[in-house]
């Protein structure tokens, strides 16, 4: 039995148990990937002020984010197409996030629906809205949201037409032959054919099966993505937006000030400091190096979330201290899905906990309050 030490670890036993077209579009990022590598290294490169004798017997995780009290500041990212990971693997990732107290957020783009994910964990439910061309079904989709208690909207702005990603066409998630491609790949990976592929139907986008039907299956999910993205969004659609939704809305995938400083002006309740984990655009700022420009212009005003390129609790620390007020995990909770489903998602929780409460410990903070720029020896990254 493979021994899971770290999210290194998930990666890899991920890697083994997922055909290639679900890692690789899990791994993966736009172009050549650089903003990808940044993301982990930059982050990587923020050294804390180890701190000795600083009296760190009780340390206090807690945080509150949109006026719900977490027992630490962290929630699970919106991903797409999650349910191929896992059987229903949303719902068991809902589940695990429930477990432990936190914010599980749906993607758009999920195999289960808002009302599978709901029955299966009562816990804190965040949705994940995309720009998409139909603007009345994305009021019918923040309508479902409020019908099924979801307590925050999370507008993602940084998508309005996919990024080039050259893994998809490589492995066969996209690209010449890819159903013929995933198949052949399927089946040579018995264990996930059985689990996801024939006990895990059916393989649609459960929030868009209302409106498409069998069209809303998995045999040109990236098609469709092209095809249903709006580019023409501006910073006045989202006044609609705002009137459809009465909790807090977040803009995920701001990467500048001055959009932050918009996205304060048009009534957000909060951002995501993030580059799509490197999907997107590469050669733009790590979130590392992005965040705390970001916190210092609006932190006052919004709560400033982050995500991109965190793999360890150690990770959650260094973006609180660059100014972050919670911390979203992505791919770390999915190559956990992969590897050992709901079970391995609730580990990854409590290995990320646990990483916290050293790094706390060995730099003197008592409390989340207390994780700040004081906490950092320097803040300025190489290169």
């Amino acid at each position: 039995m493979t021994v899971i030490a770290s999210t290194l670890d998930f990666r890899e036993a991920a890697r083994r148990r997922l055909p290639r077209f679900l890692f690789d579009y899990a791994d993966g990022g736009a172009y050549a990937e650089a903003t990808l590598q940044a993301n982990v290294n930059d982050l990587q490169a923020v050294a804390l002020r180890q701190r000795v004798l600083a009296d760190v017997a009780e340390l206090d995780l807690s945080t509150t984010l949109f006026g719900r009290t977490l027992p630490m500041p962290v929630a699970l990212a919106p991903i797409g197409i999650g349910g191929m990971y896992r059987r229903r693997g949303e719902t068991q990732a809902a589940r695990a996030a429930h477990a432990r107290g936190l914010p599980f957020t749906l993607s758009t783009v999920a195999l289960c629906s808002l009302a599978e994910v709901r029955r299966a964990a009562p816990g804190p439910l965040w949705f994940q809205l995309y720009v998409l061309r139909d603007r009345g079904f994305m009021r019918e989709l923040i309508a479902r949201a409020q019908a099924a208690g979801a307590e925050a909207l999370v507008f993602t702005v940084d998508m309005p037409v996919p990024g080039a990603r050259y893994r998809d066409a490589r492995s066969g998630m996209s690209g010449p032959r890819a159903p013929l491609r995933r198949v052949l790949q399927a089946m040579g990976r018995p264990a996930w054919a059985w689990d996801v592929g024939l006990r895990g139907r059916p393989h649609r986008l459960g929030n868009l099966e209302p409106v498409l039907g069998r069209a809303s299956g998995m045999a040109d999910y990236m098609g469709w993505l092209a095809a249903n993205f709006d580019p023409s969004i501006r910073w006045a659609d989202l006044d609609w937006i705002r009137a459809a939704w009465s909790g807090p809305l977040i803009l995920k995938g701001v990467l500048d000030p001055e959009d932050a400083t918009a996205a304060a002006a048009v009534g957000a309740d909060g951002i995501v400091v993030s580059n799509h984990g490197g999907r997107q655009l590469d050669g733009v700022l790590s979130t590392a190096r992005a965040l705390p420009a970001i916190a210092d212009a609006v932190g006052d005003r919004l709560t400033v979330l982050a995500d991109s390129g965190v793999r360890s609790g150690l990770d959650v620390v260094r973006m609180l201290a660059l100014g972050a007020h919670g911390v979203l995990l992505g791919r770390a909770w999915l190559y956990a899905l992969a590897a050992r489903g709901e079970t391995g998602v609730v580990q990854l929780l409590d290995l990320v906990e646990r990483e916290m409460r050293v790094a706390m410990t060995l730099t003197g903070a008592r409390n989340v309050a207390a994780i700040d720029r004081s906490i950092l020896a320097e803040t300025k990254f190489p290169g």
